[in-house]
């Protein structure tokens, strides 16, 4: 399969070495999932939002050949505030979703754009919807969709490959606290960009087709 350098860009869904009471975070167990030829640099800092990302881009190394981006989950705590919002009509309440899902579209787009100058193979990673009890599990799948959604869509016109981190961490044991992978949680992750940088086989693929 050859080798390459990945560099591990976002928030606490990549950086979750605090949150994982001793077992190994994502970048660990990476490193052990890469086969030999590959490695694995860990830029994702917790707390990151769209709005100060840039100096992780500042730090890529010269020589990594994939991107590995999973960011925007902060951000949408920022907007968490919407789902106790008390409103007229559905409508409204679509309208204030519409308006706060542009503007993280903007800023998600002006984060990621750099990234594409650089010339490297890109994936970035839609939003895990975490670990909520009902009824603020169904609330928030069902809002993450509206966001996740503006994800995808960069992702497809800039024909890069997306994880769908939904569908990485779908298990309560995957999360050591409402939003925070756990170790388990972090294997599960560290697997899937193993696969969508080629580092290891993939049973399935998905693909998307855009017209150019």
């Amino acid at each position: 399969m050859g080798g390459g350098h990945v560099a591990l860009l976002g928030d606490s869904s990549i950086d979750n070495g605090r949150y994982t009471g001793g077992e190994p975070d994502v970048a660990s167990h990476l490193r052990a999932l890469l086969p030999l030829g590959w490695r694995a640099t860990l830029l994702a800092r917790d707390g990151s939002t769209t709005n100060d990302f840039a100096p992780q881009v500042e730090k890529i190394p010269a020589d990594a050949s994939h991107l590995v981006v999973s960011l925007g989950g902060n951000d949408l705590l920022l907007v968490s505030d919407l789902l106790a919002k008390s409103v007229s009509s559905t409508t409204v309440a679509l309208e204030l979703f519409a308006d706060r899902c542009e503007r993280f579209e903007r800023n998600y787009r002006k984060a990621i754009e750099p990234l594409l100058a650089l010339g490297r193979e890109l994936t970035v990673c839609t939003v895990y919807e975490g670990s909520f009890p009902a009824p603020q599990a169904g609330v928030t799948r069902t809002a993450l969709r509206i966001f996740n959604d503006a994800i995808l869509r960069f992702a497809f016109e800039a024909g890069l490959g997306a994880i769908e981190m939904r569908a990485v961490c779908t298990e309560r044991s995957d999360f050591a606290n409402p939003i925070e992978p756990s170790g388990p949680g972090g294997r599960k992750i560290a697997r899937a960009v193993a696969q969508a940088v080629g580092a290891l086989p993939s049973p399935r693929t998905s693909r998307v087709f855009v017209l150019r």
